[in-house]
């Protein structure tokens, strides 16, 4: 049995086609109609929240919080007399959202007490700059409008926000990517956890101003949607007016393929992440449509398919090895028997997982189940590329003793849920529904990412008419007298950043970095003032600084550092390459004096007729030690000696051409 659906698992996965992402050519994701938008959220440097005065951009740590606030969701009718389907889903979760506030960063508004404020007018000119650079048609009138939030992350339950900017476009290397829309938003809470039915937040990010950059789904391959992703952050960062660091710029990805649906890949922290997640996205998608088309084929009917279930006493579980499943006074066993679905349940879906998590993950965020939540009759143990999907192992004959109670046949399958009494009801539920969804193919979801590539359900995509006015908050004119000004002081494209970068012969291994963290203007401002060389300034920043980062994390080093510390060799007439010597004390110490790091690195102020005065002395002294005679390693050895006499007060460069004269006379 066991090796039958470990087969079934190999075999499932070739007929999805799946090749991994090192493999995949431009024709695989072609084949597949691969489709990908992106859409940005970056946060604003801005001294206040968008909608209140509070101040943003403090964060508060562990249980550093005055009080704590409890709320539940209730779905209510909408003008039409229906339900909202993510209200609903949440609502049959019964979580309590718990809200940590603390006292210095939310007020009363936070939680819907008091009216909004007047929009923040900072960070409204940093969105029409960004929708400017976009290449977007700023609207001539903001309405801010209410987006419906109804995982619990904003305790009001909707999100104020508006459209800044409509159309435009970005050109990165791979070719042109039209842009939908760029908007003006609060941020929302900061999770702290989510077990059980209790979710906790932080409320120390909430209101927080952010902008929204909303591509069309133009991206073809996965390497283009991160290629994308990167030029949009670029083109944000060379604002300037942008908060940076974990959690200040989060992607969510939506991609389908042909005849699939479109899923969000919510929250993706990095974008170093899109492609391989938009990869394995597009191969859940297809082996989705597989298994449809299989179930299909064999239920004529598929409104008259459901399951059934029976409660399994504890007594009957042992002596199987369930482990973690184990059932006690406080939790249900519930057998369940999936008509048809034999064969489906280990169908490949991503790399080391299958269809059974499908419906794991769904327990774990409708029932509220934490896993491990269930097995199933075709779980097997060892998955080669994975260990994600685990299952209880459970025997040939435990499962044929359930199919009988079960009334089921063999080209059923079953599963074993185990749970807290109160949630069973809602899992039998959701086991169906999902199992039902089967029939259409791919779910239109919302799902959380993880860095090897594969995701988990997280909530239901929420519907098109999510969005309605505030009527809180007056329309806002933006006229010509307030773009233009704003027009004329854009920042330099990213694209003419990078030509800008090569004239200078940059090293290219150094654009990431000088782009991300937008020092491009730093760089120019030393060349300028102080002619400066490029290449040495860029490397400086992209190879030396770029080290020290890595090394010594989180020292509250300022790039605009590297001005000043410049600046101080320049008035002291400091051979400017005793910089990269000074730059790992001033990264560990950035409050040191810059005359105090001299002394640290042992400089000594000397003419260049005193540093080039050893070298004959060294001539002699190579001789005597009786090294190699080669020419290159007595000049590289003597170079070695005097470097660090010669830091500070001559170019290495004339050094050495004083060395090499030296020796030509020896």
């Amino acid at each position: 049995m066991i090796n039958d659906c470990e087969k079934n698992y190999v075999n499932s996965r070739k007929e999805t086609g799946y090749v991994s992402f090192d493999d995949a050519t431009k024709e695989v994701y072609a084949a597949l109609g691969f489709k990908c938008g992106l859409e940005i959220h970056q946060q604003l440097l801005t001294a206040k929240k968008l909608f209140c005065r509070c101040p943003a951009g403090i964060y508060q740590k562990g249980d550093d919080y005055d009080a704590e606030l409890v709320r539940h969701m209730r779905p209510t009718l909408s003008e039409l007399g229906e339900y909202d389907g993510t209200a609903l889903m949440e609502f049959r979760t019964r979580k309590n959202i718990i809200y940590r506030i603390k006292d210095k960063t939310a007020c009363t508004y936070d939680i819907d007490d008091t009216p909004p404020f007047p929009i923040n007018q900072e960070a409204l000119d940093i969105a029409i700059e960004i929708g400017l650079l976009l290449g977007s048609n700023i609207v001539g009138e903001l309405h801010i409008t209410r987006k419906q939030y109804l995982d619990g992350s904003i305790p009001t339950g909707f999100q104020r926000t508006a459209i800044v900017g409509i159309e435009g476009d970005i050109d990165p290397i791979s070719g042109r990517i039209g842009i939908i829309q760029i908007s003006i938003e609060e941020d929302s809470c900061r999770e702290i956890s989510d077990s059980g039915h209790e979710r906790i937040y932080s409320t120390d990010r909430l209101g927080m101003p952010l902008i929204e950059m909303v591509t069309y789904p133009d991206m073809k391959t996965p390497a283009q949607a991160a290629e994308a992703g990167q030029y949009l952050r670029y083109l944000a960062r060379s604002t300037g007016k942008v908060r940076t660091g974990v959690g200040a710029a989060r992607q969510d990805v939506n991609v389908s393929i042909t005849g699939g649906q479109r899923v969000e890949i919510k929250g993706v922290a990095h974008i170093k992440w899109i492609p391989i997640l938009t990869h394995v996205e597009a191969f859940r998608q297809k082996s989705l449509l597989l298994i449809g088309d299989i179930i299909k084929k064999r239920v004529s009917n598929p409104d008259s398919w459901k399951l059934t279930s029976i409660v399994i006493g504890a007594h009957l579980l042992s002596p199987e090895p369930l482990g973690e499943l184990n059932t006690d006074s406080a939790r249900v066993a519930v057998a369940i028997n999936l008509p048809h679905f034999k064969g489906l349940l280990s169908h490949f879906t991503q790399p080391g997982k299958m269809f059974a998590d499908e419906l794991s993950d769904r327990l774990k965020v409708i029932a509220c189940i934490e896993k491990p939540n269930m097995t199933h009759s075709e779980a097997f143990a060892g998955l080669s590329e994975a260990t994600a999907s685990q299952f209880a192992i459970l025997s040939d004959t435990f499962w044929s003793d359930i199919r009988k109670k079960l009334k089921g046949t063999g080209d059923d399958a079953q599963l074993l849920i185990c749970g807290p009494a109160d949630d069973i009801s809602t899992a039998l539920q959701t086991i169906e529904e999902r199992c039902r969804m089967a029939f259409d193919g791919v779910p239109d979801e919302t799902r959380k990412s993880f860095s090897n590539g594969t995701t988990v359900f997280e909530r239901v995509l929420p519907g098109a008419d999510r969005m309605y006015p505030d009527t809180d908050s007056a329309p806002i004119p933006i006229g010509d007298d307030r773009i233009e000004p704003i027009r004329l002081r854009l920042p330099m494209s990213v694209d003419k950043r990078k030509e800008q970068l090569l004239k200078w012969e940059i090293p290219g291994d150094t654009y990431n970095y000088i782009l991300k963290r937008n020092l491009v203007w730093i760089i120019e401002k030393i060349i300028s003032e102080f002619n400066f060389p490029p290449k040495l300034i860029g490397s400086l920043f992209g190879h030396t600084i770029r080290n020290l980062e890595t090394k010594y994390p989180d020292t509250g080093f300022k790039y605009y550092t590297v001005y000043g510390l410049i600046k101080y060799l320049e008035g002291l007439s400091i051979e400017r390459e005793l910089a990269r010597e000074m730059l790992p004390e001033l990264f560990r110490h950035p409050n040191m004096e810059f005359e105090s790091i001299l002394s640290e690195v042992g400089y000594q102020k000397k003419t260049d007729e005193q540093v080039c005065s050893f070298i004959p002395i060294l001539q002699n002294k190579y001789s005597e030690i009786g090294r190699t005679k080669s020419s290159e390693a007595r000049i590289n050895w003597i170079m070695g000696q005097l470097r660090p006499a010669a830091l500070g007060n001559m170019p290495l460069s004339i050094l050495r051409n004083k060395v090499e004269e030296g020796h030509q006379n020896v």
